[in-house]
């Protein structure tokens, strides 16, 4: 069974799907005039809060909207999926990474723009928004947003929860030696505090910890940085010659070709952060704006922070060590890597880092899932799905999740097809609007 999976997993994450999200990541890019450069720093201005008005519907602010989404986003795959990356296709698959990340943004912008014009606000307040409502609402495809909505669903019980439950009780039981259910318990717990509250507690529990996170990871990665400062411009020669030319066998790595660096390079950045796959419209299309132009560009800083910056900052440790030559791959090559920047420390940051983000995408995932939940069967159901994500969550803990990892990867992947049939019927309109806003310099800068 793990074999055919595993098949499976290779055809949904195989060619056709990479060039799609690159080929619709590139054709929205062009059609946008490079937006996620030339707006760049108006979107930090907006994540700001600078233009915010409080009149305007919603239930979250523009931070922490992105810092939702960004919960869900910065996870297990910042560590374990750029040392696989490596691992398999060679310092150059951090290029393509870097690549899929800059034209990724061409994409979030695209897709929660979408989010925002077709959402539904209901009578208490609450939203709902995401692919099946501009699949449903503006392409005229309910079946097709329903597909998505169930992929939604399977994938926030095995990879939104039970594998990060797991990633979590593997460091704890190690480290401190707390038995696995203890430590699945306990997130169970706090999982459920938060997510009880909805988009309106997570948004806030999120905007406090996906910082400090970030925050703790980047400084530990800096300060190895700084140590092997003198690599860092050999690191990133390498990076950029191994995209084009292949990585030679060195010490423990068996070398790999360009095209593994580029399969192995998109693949893991998409993974990271998520760009095309349906999942941030979510939580963005909750944010408190009138304009779906302004949550876009607030959307787009997502694969920036997560994939131009924090998973940089493994990579580089990953490859400024030497750590890449050891044999290893995943989480445990990043772990040899700061250890061997941090001796005696280095591992353990790794640990603590795994903890708080698959916390954090624990916490991103139960809010996909619910919004997904009440699209297929209604509010009512809705409840009782928030209190089964957080039963399953000892469950994963406890348990080995080999098949949850590979079959959570194939639902991933298939949420992607619905949601960028919607992205190209829809680029018409997404074109449009963001022109007629970017025309108007009053209607930029005014917050109301």
């Amino acid at each position: 069974m793990d074999a055919w999976l595993q098949r499976v997993a290779d055809v949904v994450w195989g060619p056709v799907t990479v060039v799609l999200l690159v080929g619709t990541g590139v054709l929205m890019t062009a059609l946008l005039g490079l937006v996620q450069l030339h707006r760049f720093r108006y979107a930090w201005q907006l994540v700001s809060g600078r233009f915010d008005n409080p009149e305007d519907a919603g239930e979250i602010s523009h931070f922490q909207a992105l810092s939702a989404a960004l919960a869900a986003t910065i996870g297990t795959g910042n560590i374990a999926g750029v040392g696989a990356a490596i691992a398999m296709g060679g310092p150059g698959a951090v290029f393509w990474m870097w690549t899929t990340a800059i034209f990724g943004m061409a994409l979030k912008f695209s897709e929660c723009l979408l989010a925002l014009h077709f959402r539904t606000i209901h009578g208490d307040g609450t939203i709902s928004a995401g692919p099946m409502y501009y699949l449903e609402k503006g392409l005229g495809c309910k079946w097709l947003a329903r597909l998505f909505a169930l992929f939604a669903v399977l994938v926030s019980f095995g990879l939104g929860n039970m594998a990060q439950a797991n990633s979590v009780a593997e460091p704890v039981q190690t480290l401190f030696g707390v038995p696995k259910y203890v430590t699945g318990l306990v997130i169970c717990g706090l999982v459920f505090a938060v997510t009880v509250g909805g988009i309106r507690r997570i948004g806030k529990v999120a905007s406090r910890l996906v910082p400090f996170m970030s925050a703790f990871y980047v400084v530990g990665a800096l300060f190895i940085l700084a140590r092997h400062w003198s690599a860092i411009p050999t690191g990133l020669a390498t990076i950029v010659h191994d995209a084009f030319s292949g990585s030679a066998a060195a010490g423990g790595f068996a070398g790999a070709a360009v095209a593994q660096a580029v399969r192995f390079g998109v693949a893991r950045g998409v993974f990271s952060n998520e760009a095309g796959l349906g999942s941030a419209p979510i939580a963005h299309g909750a944010a408190r704006t009138k304009e779906p132009v302004r949550e876009g560009l607030v959307a787009m800083l997502g694969p920036f922070v997560d994939t131009l910056v924090i998973c940089t900052m493994t990579a580089l440790v990953i490859i400024t060590t030497g750590a890449y030559r050891s044999g290893l791959s995943g989480a445990d090559l990043t772990a040899r890597a700061f250890d061997a920047g941090l001796p005696g420390l280095g591992g353990y940051a790794v640990a603590i880092s795994i903890i708080f983000f698959a916390f954090s995408t624990c916490l991103g995932w139960s809010y996909y899932g619910d919004r997904s939940i009440g699209y297929l069967f209604g509010a009512k159901f809705v409840l009782p799905y928030r209190v089964l994500f957080c039963l399953l969550l000892p469950v994963g803990a406890s348990i080995r999740l080999e098949l949850v990892w590979i079959i959570s990867d194939i639902f991933n992947a298939l949420m992607a097809w619905p949601n960028l049939v919607g992205l190209l019927w829809l680029s018409p309109l997404v074109v449009r609007q963001t022109r007629t806003y970017f025309r108007d310099p009053a209607r930029m800068y005014a917050d109301h």
